[in-house]
C-alpha cells in the first residue's frame, strides 16, 4: 500500500520492521521464508555434525557451515533490535530469547566446548512457520481453538481438580491394600500408580498382586476412558459458540502485540498507530 499524500513516507527503520516482523506482504514472506530455510539447513548440518562417523570426515566443512549460520542469526538477532520500536520488550519476549539463545551457544562453545549440543534450541524457530505459510485455515482454526481453551479455562480447572483428588484417594486406598511388599512402597508411589492407570498408559512397572487391588484398578480403568473425553467435550462445546475473527501477522511496533486486523488503523491494546503495508 502507498502512502496518501497526507501521510508521511514509511522511514528505513519501519519498512524494515514491517519486513521482519510481519508476514502479510511480499517482502515478509520472502524474508520468513528465507529465514525457516536457513533454520532448517543449520538444523541439518546441527544432526549430521552429531554423528561420530559423518563429523570426522568433514569436520571443518560442518564447522564453517555452523559459523556461517551463526553470523546470519546474528545479523538477523541485530536487524530486529534496531527495527523493533521497544527493543527491551522485543528482547524479553518469547521469540527474542529463542531468537537469542539460537545464536549464544556457538559463541559459548567456544569457551566451554560442550554447550555445543545446545544449538538444537534452534527448532523452537520453526515455530515462526505459521506465519510464513499464512493458511486461513489453519490460523482461523488456531485462534477458535485458543478462544476455547482461554473460555473453558475455569472448567478445565475445576475437572483438573476433581481429578486430582480421586487419584490422591484411590493412591492411598491402594497404598493401604497393596503395601509396601507389592511395589506400592510410599503414597507419592502409589498415586503416581493412580495417575498412570486412569490416564490407560499403564506402564506396568507399579501392578496390583491382590485381588481387591485388581479390582479397584479395573474401575479406574474404566473411569479412565470416561475421563478422557470430559475435557474434549468442554473446548469442543466453546469452539461451537467461539465467534471466529480474521487472524494476521501484523504486529504493532510501540507494544508488540500481535493480530491487528488488516483494517486497523490503530492498535486496540495500547493506541499507537500502525504502519501502513508496503
Amino acid at each position: 500500500m502507498k502512502p496518501s499524500k497526507t501521510e508521511k513516507p514509511l522511514s528505513f527503520r519501519q519498512r524494515l520492521f514491517i519486513i521482519i516482523f510481519e508476514a502479510d506482504t511480499r517482502s515478509g514472506r520472502f524474508f520468513d521464508q528465507l529465514l525457516i530455510l536457513a533454520i532448517l539447513v543449520s538444523l541439518v548440518v546441527i544432526m549430521l555434525d552429531s554423528v561420530e562417523e559423518v563429523a570426522k570426515q568433514h569436520t571443518a566443512f560442518f564447522s564453517g557451515l555452523e559459523w556461517f549460520f551463526t553470523v546470519l542469526f546474528s545479523l538477523e538477532y541485530i536487524a530486529r533490535l534496531y527495527a523493533a520500536k521497544r527493543r527491551w520488550r522485543y528482547a524479553l519476549s518469547f521469540y527474542g530469547i529463542v531468537d537469542l539463545l539460537a545464536i549464544l551457544p556457538t559463541y559459548m562453545a567456544l569457551v566451554f566446548p560442550e554447550l555445543n549440543a545446545l544449538m538444537a534450541v534452534r527448532t523452537l524457530r520453526l515455530l515462526r512457520v505459521f506465519r510464513v505459510f499464512k493458511l486461513t485455515e489453519y490460523l482461523s482454526e488456531v485462534t477458535i481453538l485458543a478462544g476455547a481453551l482461554s473460555a473453558s479455562r475455569r472448567k478445565i480447572m475445576v475437572f483438573l481438580t476433581v481429578v486430582l483428588m480421586v487419584v490422591m484417594v484411590m493412591g492411598t486406598i491402594m497404598y493401604v491394600i497393596e503395601g509396601p511388599e507389592n511395589g506400592f512402597t510410599s503414597i507419592p508411589v502409589s498415586i503416581y500408580w493412580a495417575i498412570t492407570t486412569m490416564t490407560t498408559v499403564g506402564f506396568g512397572d507399579i501392578a496390583p498382586k491382590t485381588d481387591l487391588g485388581r479390582f479397584i484398578s479395573s474401575i479406574m480403568m474404566l473411569m479412565g476412558w470416561g475421563t478422557l473425553a470430559v475435557p474434549t467435550g468442554i473446548v469442543t462445546a466453546e469452539m461451537a459458540f467461539h465467534r471466529e475473527t480474521k487472524s494476521t501477522t501484523r504486529v504493532c511496533g510501540e507494544c508488540m502485540t500481535k493480530g491487528p486486523s488488516a483494517s486497523d488503523n490503530y492498535c486496540r491494546q495500547c493506541g499507537a498507530r500502525l504502519s501502513a503495508h508496503i
